[in-house]
């Protein structure tokens, strides 16, 4: 089937890709546990012929498909890893793992992938260039295994990287790009605030370290509401407080904790500095003694404007302009794909995966997350029109710039 025509050729797989998608969703596995995945993943791969198949990491894969001819190389990514979500959907292939299911899509995007990949191992005489299709375990858990993959050697001699996720609130049949900053930075903090605890009944002779952490609570809004341009993109909750056992007694310590998210380097640094700024000013004000600990999440997803110009114009030669949305894709959320782009220009789009009519309308992480299955096809079928496109636009720059 020719690769000029990415709805048949995404047509061929489409009952493989449905079957491998319910195979992974039945068996989920958690970040840096997905073993019986990767080996699922591999030994598929295996069967498709054609592919050189590695193992990056112990529980990632990547296959290599060499073109007929020379050429630029293009990797596609897909994540593969579950989250530790009790499901409470009720279709036949719901999780047979208590306490862990698919509650993202990461099966929805491997089983995708697969489809690509056994597409393309047939039509490798059509194509110029190599496509890279990278498995990646550990999207959901630090350090992340992006990192590890690129740090694994996966992104030598890449062009372009390319990585899509299924999206609940975008409509199933439509597909999202759009340049420039899509997904945030995820950081965490945590403080501790030692006070001096005694009886509730004689506060005056203890440092409270409740009374202080609600003071820090409201100091550390301040930071997103009054201290940063209020266009920058930032985010700081403070989502746990912990302290205290009993009803009559000031305790010792309290601990607050959270997340910070921003699209911007500079800002990034600069919300952490000020964050630890205001932890011990605030308690060395009170007469407490605080202890400040950030830890830096994944890189924020920053879509290169020429890949994802490339990817847009054969997005809308496939499915058409009204198919194609353009803006309100930014997310706060994070996702480690950031990691493939300090080494290769490349782009993150979106495949809806909302069907109101069905129920299919709960958001990411929920205990009844999926996804309409149409979308499958739809992912194929953009991955399938992107890979021909942008090998060939990878292939100009590449000349212009040897000229």
């Amino acid at each position: 089937m020719p690769i000029s025509d990415p709805k048949a050729l995404a047509g061929s797989v489409q009952q493989d890709v449905l079957a491998w998608r319910r195979h992974l969703h039945r068996h989920p596995e958690l970040s840096f546990q997905e073993v019986e995945t990767s080996s699922f993943v591999a030994d598929t791969l295996a069967s498709f012929g054609g592919l050189l198949i590695t193992r990056p990491t112990p529980t990632s894969v990547m296959a290599r498909l060499q073109g007929a001819s020379p050429g630029p190389v293009l990797a596609l990514r897909a994540d593969m890893d579950a989250l530790p979500v009790a499901e409470e959907n009720d279709f036949a292939f719901r999780s047979a793992s208590p306490g862990r299911m698919h509650a993202c899509g990461h099966d929805a995007h491997t089983a995708m992938l697969l489809g690509v990949a056994k597409a393309l191992s047939g039509s490798r005489g059509e194509l110029a260039g190599e496509v890279r299709f990278l498995f990646q375990h550990a999207e959901e858990q630090l350090p992340g295994g992006a990192q590890q993959m690129v740090d694994a050697g996966v992104m030598e001699g890449v062009d372009v990287v390319l990585g899509a996720h299924v999206w609940a609130t975008l409509d199933v049949g439509k597909v999202g790009v759009m340049a420039g900053p899509v997904t945030a930075a995820p950081d965490t903090f945590r403080i501790e605030v030692l006070g001096r605890g005694g009886h509730a009944a004689q506060p005056n002779l203890t440092v409270d370290p409740i009374a202080i952490g609600a003071q820090l609570v409201a100091s550390l809004q301040q930071i997103a509401s009054r201290n940063r341009d209020p266009l920058a993109g930032l985010v700081v909750s403070v989502t746990q407080f912990h302290a205290g056992t009993a009803d009559n007694i000031i305790p010792e310590s309290a601990e607050l904790a959270g997340t910070v998210r921003s699209f911007d380097e500079r800002l990034r640094a600069d919300v952490e500095a000020r964050m630890e700024q205001i932890a011990h000013g605030v308690c060395s004000a009170h007469g407490a003694e605080c202890s400040f600990h950030y830890e830096r999440g994944y890189r924020p997803v920053v879509n290169d404007p020429e890949v994802t110009l490339w990817l847009g114009e054969a997005l809308n030669d496939t499915f058409g302009a009204d198919r194609v949305v353009t803006d309100g894709l930014v997310t706060m959320a994070g996702e480690d794909f950031s990691a493939y782009l300090t080494r290769a220009p490349g782009s993150f789009f979106m495949i809806g995966a909302r069907n109101a009519a069905k129920g299919i309308v709960h958001p990411h992480h929920h205990p009844r997350f999926t996804v309409d299955e149409d979308a499958l096809a739809v992912g194929v079928q953009a991955f399938l029109a992107a890979v021909p496109a942008v090998l060939r636009r990878a292939a100009a720059r590449r000349a212009q710039s040897e000229v």
